[in-house]
């Protein structure tokens, strides 16, 4: 359409060119004159075609390689989207699953294994069984109307047989189970006293608890205090943070033996189990 729109406009425009030339040179211009100068035209007008011809295909094939890469480039743009987006949800789910089955599994054996310990400890293992369901009122008349029968009938067999009747044994009440010693921890003196310092438990759940001792008090009080707040001593020590070093006490000895004379931080750490 764009060479026959050019090849139009050029005809128009030497079409007066051609009618000036024929008018001046009518009186000395011959038939074979004539047919050459319109076989050059044709000629001139055949070239220019083609020329235009083959510039306008190389134009369009030009733009149609420009269109075909741009598309080319956006379909690998939404491939590599969708395969990014297909690997980061196979990875959601893997690390979902490993959550599921791993984790939460181990975290839960581990915290059970902790709770048995702590209640074979403190003798509450009743708090580790899942109890007994008692039944209803039904359950309980009918045991009582099945006792009573059971009585009657025993009695009845007595009478006739006239056997002694049988003497009941009474049971020695039940022995009341000792109560735990509560460990009792000395007061907190007051701040503006004299010899005190203030030691810190920082517990393995993040919480950190302060109290006040006097230097002279004894040693033993720390682990007095530790097992009140919840950790036994067979399962937790006490460490110092810096230098680090396990708390060792021994009967007899003061907080001021030990090494604590200022303001000090402990660590509450669980043993290590031996195998």
């Amino acid at each position: 359409m764009a060479s026959r729109g050019v090849v139009g406009a050029f005809l128009l425009a030497a079409l007066p060119l051609l009618c000036l030339e024929l008018r001046r040179g009518i009186p000395d211009l011959g038939i074979k004159d004539l047919i050459l100068l319109c076989g050059q035209i044709f000629l001139l007008l055949t070239l220019l075609t083609l020329i235009i011809s083959v510039t306008t295909s190389w134009v369009n094939s030009f733009k149609s390689s420009q269109v075909y890469l741009k598309e080319e480039e956006e379909k690998n743009e939404k491939r590599q989207k969708l395969v990014r987006k297909k690997q980061q949800e196979a990875q959601g789910e893997k690390a979902s699953r490993y959550i599921e089955n791993v984790l939460k599994p181990h975290q839960e054996m581990k915290l059970k294994k902790l709770e048995e310990r702590f209640y074979h400890m403190t003798g509450e293992t009743w708090k580790l069984s899942n109890g007994h369901k008692l039944g209803g009122d039904g359950d309980l008349v009918l045991e009582s109307e099945s006792q009573t029968s059971s009585e009657t009938s025993n009695r009845e067999a007595a009478k006739r047989r006239k056997l002694p009747k049988p003497v009941t044994k009474v049971s020695p009440p039940a022995e009341q189970p000792t109560q735990k010693e509560v460990l009792d921890l000395p007061e907190e003196p007051p701040e503006i006293a004299e010899e005190v310092v203030t030691v810190a438990l920082r517990c393995p759940s993040g919480r950190v608890l302060r109290r006040r001792f006097f230097k002279s008090c004894s040693s033993q009080v720390l682990f007095d205090w530790m097992m009140k707040i919840g950790y036994h001593t067979s399962l937790y020590s006490l460490s110092t943070s810096f230098p680090r070093r396990t708390l060792e006490v021994e009967r007899g000895w003061s907080l001021q033996d030990v090494g604590i004379t200022v303001d000090t931080v402990l660590n509450v750490e669980e043993k290590e189990q031996s195998s």
